[in-house]
């Protein structure tokens, strides 16, 4: 277990992810990310062998990896989700794995609801054989604007007016990128993608939420439900940004990163600062 101070309850996490396994709605964010990722992956020329599957809700980065020829073992902190694929239902941040046990590490998605990331990000680079290959994506700082200005009307209709923590605090593409050096990451790239989404009411938006098994799993979160007023003061700031057909435009922005686990064949890293660039063209110069 972690020693870093822990942000998340681990066990509202699991029980979120494993009630998202439970409902019919996609995942529709991680089928995106997923999608990017096996497209990047591509890219590589070489032969992977072994692989592990990160926060493997479904068949999505599995299923194609299989297909190569790839042996890959998935992961998920829900039990639930972690079964169903066959999966062990692990903490990306206490992981009982061996060192250089992979050549490839997969993690689309839920990157922003682990408690210790540059600790998970450690244990990566560790279990990566010398030049093996994590690549993932997840959701990043400036998203869900439309839904935090309306968890702060709720707020502020509330008693006191006083704000309390609703959504998870996210990273940004110059922050993932310092992070994969920390972890002794070599070579790591990281870019960004914004991808809009309308809703006809917040009500859409939160069950997509639901879906990804991201509901606010903060452990300073408010326990108390919203209140009449405060939902209304919410459904009523979300619908004030309606375009002219009725629906508001919620913005997801999705970084993408990489990082090779350490190697003498390896080209020497460029100057500080410079780690966010094209993963694309990395991985066409890594091929």
């Amino acid at each position: 277990m972690s020693s870093s101070p822990e942000i998340f309850d681990r066990a509202l996490r699991r029980l979120r992810r494993d009630r998202a396994a439970r409902m019919p709605a996609e995942d529709f964010v991680r089928a995106h990310i997923a999608a990017e990722l096996i497209e990047r992956l591509e890219l590589v020329k070489r032969a992977f062998t072994r692989a592990l599957d990160l926060g493997s809700s479904d068949d999505s980065i599995a299923a194609p990896l299989a297909a190569r020829g790839i042996e890959v073992t998935r992961a998920d902190a829900g039990p639930v989700n972690a079964a169903r694929g066959g999966g062990q239902p692990w903490d990306e941040d206490c992981m009982p794995l061996a060192e250089a046990s992979f050549d490839l590490v997969v993690w689309a998605g839920g990157m922003d609801q682990v408690n210790d990331l540059p600790g998970a990000l450690i244990q990566i680079r560790r279990v990566l054989r010398p030049d093996g290959l994590f690549i993932a994506g997840l959701v990043g700082a400036g998203s869900l604007p439309r839904l935090r200005a309306a968890m702060h009307a709720a707020d502020m209709a509330g008693p006191g007016g006083a704000a309390s923590p609703r959504l998870h605090p996210q990273i940004d593409v110059r922050a993932m990128g310092d992070l994969l050096q920390r972890a002794g990451f070599a070579l790591p790239v990281a870019d960004g993608e914004s991808l809009d989404v309308r809703y006809r009411s917040l009500a859409g938006l939160v069950a997509d939420i639901r879906a990804a098994g991201a509901a606010n799993a903060l452990i300073q979160r408010s326990r108390r439900a919203l209140t009449r007023l405060q939902a209304g003061a919410a459904f009523a700031a979300f619908q004030d940004e309606a375009e002219p057909d009725g629906r508001v435009r919620e913005r997801l922005e999705l970084i993408y990163c990489l990082g090779w686990a350490p190697d003498e064949s390896q080209p020497k890293p460029a100057r500080r600062g410079s780690a966010v660039r094209s993963l694309a063209d990395e991985l066409k110069g890594r091929g």
